[in-house]
């Protein structure tokens, strides 16, 4: 078991359950619309959000989104280690840098000790882009070998400071790449780990990528918080990233959805009335399942195990609740009936 951190009073690592982050792509000198996104994706189920801060505009813009959000907040800092001192008298709950790429050891010290003063872990970010190019010569290349050595040389630079209140993650665009690193890591370290594939792709590719590379680490019982990163609006990362979890057995809450692929036997039109009843359950606050089937084969078996659920026939459908069937609906009523039905648990 990994040793447990803690994230603007989120515990990440020693058995506490896995998170989901995501990262703006607001400017982050602009404090409103930033905070407006960061309320957003709290909304949507984040956990932890990340915000860029390449100058000391942005690292100064810190106090201000503070004062207008509640999730916890990490600044992303990259070779000026004065803007992660900045980000951290703003009120950053935790700073992602690579150690190495911030100058000296004395530089590393002062950023470990302002983080220390502050209670504000690190997290320690190797990509298949940031591997230092000796290690590039050795290896051959971004190789998972290449990444968790180059991780690990990022850890003892704290550790040498002796500060050791940080997480780890090694990402590759390249799915095994980076299961083989996160193995690998796991072994070597028992910080916790932050799971990702990095530039995973737009809003389709990028959820496959991150399903197969996070989902099997998970259950592996590797990882201790996730990042799906898209090409796309930030907050589809959200749903994206929850779906990885309670796929995976390690998120519990919340609707689970489950519907049949359609085939020759459909007599309804099983993939609207499913997207319609997805997006009405999405975020609602129930602990419940809920099935759309789309005929007598396996729907009404498939519908009874389930919550509430629609088995449907020819032009209709039945709807069920807790293993019993309670109507029949012509197709145009299913949605709002099963909704009814739903809503009658509150």
């Amino acid at each position: 078991m990994t040793r447990r951190i803690n994230v603007g009073g989120v515990p990440m690592g020693g058995g506490a359950p896995v998170t989901v982050q995501s990262m703006c792509n607001t400017d982050t000198r602009d404090p409103q619309a930033t905070a407006d996104q960061i309320n957003a994706m709290a909304a949507a189920g984040c956990d932890i959000v990340r915000v860029a801060c390449p100058d000391e505009k942005a690292a100064r813009a810190i106090c201000e989104i503070k004062k207008r959000i509640k999730l916890p907040l990490v600044a992303d800092i990259h070779f000026d280690y004065r803007l992660a001192l900045i980000a951290l008298e703003g009120g950053a709950d935790k700073i992602r840098i690579n150690p190495g790429n911030i100058g000296s050891p004395e530089r590393v010290r002062i950023v470990a000790r302002a983080c220390e003063e502050r209670g504000a872990p690190i997290r320690i970010g190797v990509n298949s882009g940031s591997v230092e190019k000796e290690l590039l010569r050795k290896y051959g290349g971004p190789t998972a070998q290449a990444l968790v050595e180059s991780a690990l040389g990022h850890c003892r630079l704290l550790e040498d400071v002796g500060f050791g209140d940080y997480c780890v993650s090694v990402k590759s665009s390249d799915v095994p790449t980076t299961v083989e690193a996160y193995r690998l890591l796991s072994k070597a370290t028992d910080a916790p780990l932050h799971l990702g594939v990095t530039e995973a792709g737009t809003e389709y590719n990028g959820t496959v990528s991150s399903a197969v590379g996070i989902g099997t680490l998970l259950m592996e019982g590797i990882g201790d918080t996730i990042r799906v990163s898209l090409t796309a609006d930030p907050l589809r990362e959200v749903p994206a990233g929850l779906a990885i979890l309670r796929a995976a057995g390690k998120r519990k809450g919340g609707v689970k959805f489950v519907s049949c692929p359609t085939c020759g036997r459909t007599e309804i039109d099983l993939i609207s009335l499913a997207n319609d009843v997805e997006s009405r359950v999405r975020n609602l606050k129930k602990d419940i399942t809920v099935a759309v089937m789309g005929c007598v084969v396996n729907g009404p078996g498939e519908a009874r195990e389930a919550d509430f659920g629609i088995a449907g026939g020819k032009g209709e459908g039945v709807l069920f609740k807790k293993g019993r069937i309670v109507a029949k609906a012509p197709y145009g009523e299913l949605a709002d009936r099963l909704m009814a039905l739903i809503s009658e648990e509150d």
